[in-house]
């Protein structure tokens, strides 16, 4: 995520308080079950220097961006997460299992990382598949619970966040809507539409809307795509007037970054660390 402007005022205050509000719908109750993709080598982070750590293990106040995560899964009641792994995935994976408290993680791998992340996606297909509840979350973010507990309120429905401040190109993956529907869902969106904003990259998808996707992966990847991201699976899912419709939330206003490019890492310390709910 890339916002027009950066300021330690950029983001106002939101009315979801502290790390959980208390009307969530609460994922617990629902057997619900993280996926964290955590796959990607960053090349465009680090000019593809072999060496250099996954996104996923990125310190800031000495705390990884997996455990972050972890933790703030933790806080809104899941119990069972699901790490996708690729790039150095002996660490990602040493580190997922460190992280959790209370929830329950392991590990799945995606040997074909260097390809697209929607093979990543298929990684965690039994995951998918299982008849659940699905938090599906990319591992490069920094942001705070609360932009968790703003995807799990409410009641069921698959859905997922987006941010109305955002720089425009061809970078960001943008949710279109029209009047109060989903029109679209691309970097570069071809329907049109009345407003749009830039995913986040979090999802809640319910347990048949998750399953579709897998499916929907499979034979993207089967038909000639498995250079594609997993947010194309995910745009014919959201777009098939036959299948249940998405909803979002907007999230403008409170901190968060995707972490892609060296100045994406500075932005994240100067402007959005001290904003994030401690």
């Amino acid at each position: 995520m890339t916002p027009v402007t950066y300021r330690n005022d950029l983001f106002s205050p939101s009315p979801l308080k502290g790390p959980v509000a208390t009307d969530i719908y609460r994922p617990s109750a629902h057997n619900a079950q993280a996926v964290i993709l955590a796959a990607g080598s960053g090349r465009r982070l680090t000019g593809g220097d072999s060496e250099a750590p996954p996104k996923a293990l990125l310190e800031f106040e000495g705390q990884t961006l997996l455990h972050r995560h972890i933790r703030n899964l933790e806080q809104c009641g899941i119990a069972h997460i699901t790490v996708v792994v690729g790039y150095h995935a002996d660490q990602v994976r040493a580190a997922a299992r460190s992280g959790a408290v209370s929830a329950v993680v392991d590990t799945r791998e995606n040997v074909d990382f260097r390809e697209g992340s929607i093979l990543s996606l298929l990684a965690a297909r039994s995951a998918l598949c299982a008849g659940h509840p699905i938090l599906l979350m990319d591992a490069d973010v920094l942001c705070d619970s609360r932009l968790l507990a703003a995807l799990v309120q409410g009641e069921p429905g698959s859905r997922l966040l987006v941010d109305r401040v955002f720089e425009a190109g061809d970078e960001p993956v943008k949710l279109c809507v029209a009047g109060d529907r989903i029109v679209d869902f691309h970097k570069r969106p071809r329907n049109a539409f009345d407003w749009c904003g830039e995913s986040v990259g979090f999802f809640w998808l319910e347990g048949e809307t998750a399953a579709a996707i897998a499916r929907r992966a499979e034979a993207i990847a089967g038909d000639g795509g498995r250079r594609l991201e997993y947010e194309d699976a995910i745009r014919e899912v959201m777009l098939d007037p036959t299948q249940a419709r998405f909803g979002f939330r907007d999230i403008t206003g409170l901190p968060w970054i995707e972490i892609d490019f060296p100045e994406d890492v500075v932005r994240a310390r100067e402007f959005v660390l001290p904003a994030l709910a401690q």
